[in-house]
């Protein structure tokens, strides 16, 4: 959708001059841009009833301060078609001027994609940065790895107490944790 600009000039010629097109034409939002060239003016702006089905506009009435320039926003809210008939009087009223604006549909577009013929082709696969490749590389990313270190840590503590001890229950007792950690540590490589 397009934003057009409908220009409005007041004061160029003579005091409360408006000069307009006659027609006005847009698929979408406008802005109408009023130039004062002269004094301050109100200026007063107001669609007809075909134009406001499908428009709205900020304000009816505006104060363009003298030698200055402001815009007005024309929301399209709808779709459609619309022709209708802009009014613009300035000093209320003093001088009018009327144009004929036509809201068409917005023209359609088609959008394509230009598809490559190496996207049919397998892409490389980049290596996992700082894994090396290696099946165990890619547990120590993982949160199993901290598992199996602490189940090692584990091993190491039972293996010590059951040598200083010297106990039956003991030595029964880290070789469970021994199995334990083995279990863990096949889990983990086989990803069963």
């Amino acid at each position: 959708m397009s934003e057009d600009t409908l220009p409005v000039h007041v004061n160029r010629e003579r005091l409360h001059a408006i000069e307009v097109p006659d027609a006005f034409e847009t698929d979408g939002s406008f802005d109408i841009a009023m130039v004062n060239h002269g004094q301050s003016v109100h200026v007063h702006l107001h669609l007809d009833d075909d134009l406001s089905e499908i428009a709205t506009i900020e304000a009816s009435n505006h104060f363009v301060d003298g030698e200055s320039q402001r815009a007005v926003h024309v929301r399209v809210n709808g779709s459609g078609e619309a022709t209708g008939t802009l009014k613009i009087a300035s000093a209320y009223g003093a001088e009018t001027r009327y144009v004929t604006v036509r809201i068409t549909e917005p023209e359609e577009t088609q959008q394509t994609v230009e598809v490559d013929e190496s996207l049919s082709e397998p892409q490389p696969r980049a290596p996992d940065s700082g894994s090396g490749g290696s099946p165990l590389a890619s547990v120590a990313d993982s949160p199993e790895f901290a598992v199996l270190v602490l189940g090692v840590v584990a091993l190491v503590v039972a293996a010590t107490v059951a040598l200083l001890v010297d106990n039956v229950v003991v030595v029964a007792g880290a070789i469970a944790v021994l199995v334990g950690v083995l279990v863990a540590v096949y889990i983990v490589l086989t990803g069963d």
